[in-house]
């Protein structure tokens, strides 16, 4: 039977976010919910805000830590940053845009984020940002490397920061002179901007998505084993997001899958990330 093909249109998305962002973090469970629901839509531009050149006192950030896994459900682990905390958020997101060079960097962001919020992961030097990079695939490591001390990555981050400062005023968060940590513009072939700053849930974002011109894509929920195998790694919450499956049938039907062998649990801190087993 032949095919036929239907034009999407496709809608420009600016994520403004940083690897070590708590609410980014937080906001996973909606953005891969949306990925699955609009995803054939979407063109996505990761800006990385660099949210801290040097952290200092660490008990601001476990803060937002514990009230955004509280809000989210997503497992977070703070003992990294009360023990010995990232020097700097930057290293990572120039890290981010070395990767854009060579493929898709949302694999690689999530590495990171992963890491950083509940896998106890020091990400503040060359080699353990390009430790993280061998387990992506499509990752070339050798010019990995070498892109990690480039002009034109230095640039590519510096262009990130610009941008995110330019964000009206009315949408910074305050004191930093840039935009609120995690923003998301979709920008459609009008050239409008449906903008959801600060972080939200998923009904605004798919909103604001499809107000751009994104169409759902209509398809059923996936089944646990099929979203694991889309998108790797899964917290309980993004699971239940992903597959519908509110309240407490996600874990139930987590663990009934991990007493059959099926999925494995991986514990980190205050919860579970899930991947095939």
């Amino acid at each position: 039977m032949p095919s036929i093909l239907r034009e999407i249109a496709v809608v420009h998305t600016y994520y403004y976010t940083d690897p070590a962002c708590p609410w980014s973090w937080a906001l996973e469970p909606a953005l891969r919910k949306l990925s699955h629901e609009l995803g054939d839509s979407l063109s996505v531009t990761y800006l990385m805000c660099g949210m801290a050149r040097q952290f200092g006192d660490p008990i601001p950030l476990v803060a937002d830590m514990l009230e955004a896994a509280d809000r989210s459900g997503m497992p977070v682990d703070a003992r990294l940053w009360l023990a010995a905390a990232p020097r700097s958020s930057h290293p990572a997101c120039l890290a981010v845009k070395a990767v854009e060079e060579q493929t898709d960097p949302g694999p690689y962001l999530r590495r990171l984020r992963e890491g950083l919020m509940c896998r106890r992961r020091k990400l503040d030097s060359t080699d353990a940002l390009l430790e993280e990079a061998r387990s992506v695939p499509a990752i070339d490591l050798e010019k990995l490397r070498h892109a990690f001390g480039s002009h034109a990555i230095v640039e590519a981050f510096g262009a990130d920061l610009d941008r995110a400062g330019a964000v009206p005023a009315e949408h910074h968060a305050p004191g930093t002179g840039r935009v609120k940590l995690p923003s998301l513009e979709f920008v459609g072939p009008d050239g409008a901007v449906h903008g959801v700053y600060g972080y939200s849930d998923y009904a605004s974002l798919a909103a604001a998505a499809i107000a751009a011109g994104a169409e759902p894509a209509g398809g059923a929920p996936l089944g646990v084993e099929t979203a694991l195998g889309v998108f790797g790694s899964m917290a309980t919450a993004e699971v239940a997001a992903v597959c519908d499956l509110p309240g407490p049938r996600a874990p139930a039907e987590l663990w009934r899958l991990a007493a059959e062998w099926r999925v494995r649990p991986d514990r980190v801190g205050s919860g579970e990330l899930w991947a095939v087993a």
